[in-house]
């Protein structure tokens, strides 16, 4: 890489930083537990989705853009993903940081483009400020996940084991495992996330748009842990400097779900679950400590 565009993909991933610090504590916690290989890689990951997630998620709507204007900003965005996926360039610092991160990895649209698909479900008929209720059941709720939160974690996956081998039986467990884990951080969200998703965006990712019933939240709750269960079992095959991050994203989403599970589920229409700072710190401080024992073995 040649001193002009280093310097400019340099700063293109200070940019997808700060998208991270300004929206996630959470995550900004976990990618500090990633070796330095694989921080950035992430980082610019998560800038380019929640970019694309803001144009569908009320911010484009507050800017004066009707649902047709929302569509189309996002479909022009998607292309801008992909065009600098391709060339490797954007002057879009965030799609620049991504790009830079697509071509290291490996990471083509056979991911990306499941994740605009998902994006675009939720602008949904008359966009996200209508008075019609979005639902989403059987195939439709299926590709949705797939596509908002599975692929990502596909995506970091993909950055995680760039330079590491891994026979095919591994790869499918590391896949599997990766999918899992997206498909429960999105449905801990959506329940952590009820009132705003119900109140400010008329979606129903959980019900037919009925309120949430106590067996409902119950089922959703156990499927949440089905979920972390099956993605904790690939974490030995992860890159060990993967693993601390892995782990306590892991541990800080049980500990929502446990919070969720605590919560009577009309409660969860009034106030989102969080898990406090001091907390989450103490998740991550285990979750290093068991990886240095791990790699100490």
């Amino acid at each position: 890489m040649n001193e002009s565009l280093e310097r400019f993909t340099q700063a293109s991933q200070t940019a997808a930083a700060s998208v991270i610090d300004a929206y996630s504590t959470s995550f900004g916690v976990a990618t500090r537990l990633l070796g330095a290989r694989h921080r950035d890689h992430v980082r610019n990951i998560y800038a380019m989705v929640r970019v694309a997630d803001e144009i569908v998620d009320g911010v484009a709507h507050e800017a004066g853009l009707d649902a047709a204007a929302q569509r189309l900003t996002l479909s022009e965005y998607a292309d801008q993903t992909h065009r600098a996926m391709e060339r490797g360039y954007s002057s879009d610092l965030v799609l620049h940081a991504f790009a830079h991160t697509a071509r290291a990895s490996g990471i083509g649209p056979d991911l990306t483009q499941p994740f605009f698909t998902a994006m675009a479900a939720d602008i949904g008929r008359d966009g996200p400020q209508s008075d019609h209720v979005q639902t989403y059941q059987g195939e439709d709720y299926d590709h949705y996940v797939y596509g908002s939160a599975e692929v990502v974690g596909l995506m970091c996956l993909k950055v995680f084991l760039r330079q590491e081998q891994r026979d095919a039986g591994q790869l499918a467990r590391l896949e599997d495992g990766a999918r899992h884990l997206g498909a429960a951080f999105q449905n801990v969200n959506f329940l952590r996330d009820l009132g705003d998703d119900t109140d400010r965006l008329n979606r129903s990712y959980l019900t037919r748009g009925e309120q949430m019933s106590e067996d409902l939240k119950d089922d959703w709750v156990e499927l949440v842990n089905t979920q972390l269960d099956q993605a904790r079992r690939a974490l030995p095959l992860l890159p060990k400097d993967a693993r601390a991050a892995v782990r306590g994203a892991l541990a800080l989403f049980e500990a929502l779900t446990k919070k969720v599970d605590r919560t009577p589920a009309a409660a969860l229409y009034g106030r989102r679950v969080r898990v406090s700072d001091p907390v989450k710190a103490m998740l991550a401080a285990r979750a290093l400590l068991q990886t240095w024992r791990e790699a100490a073995a």
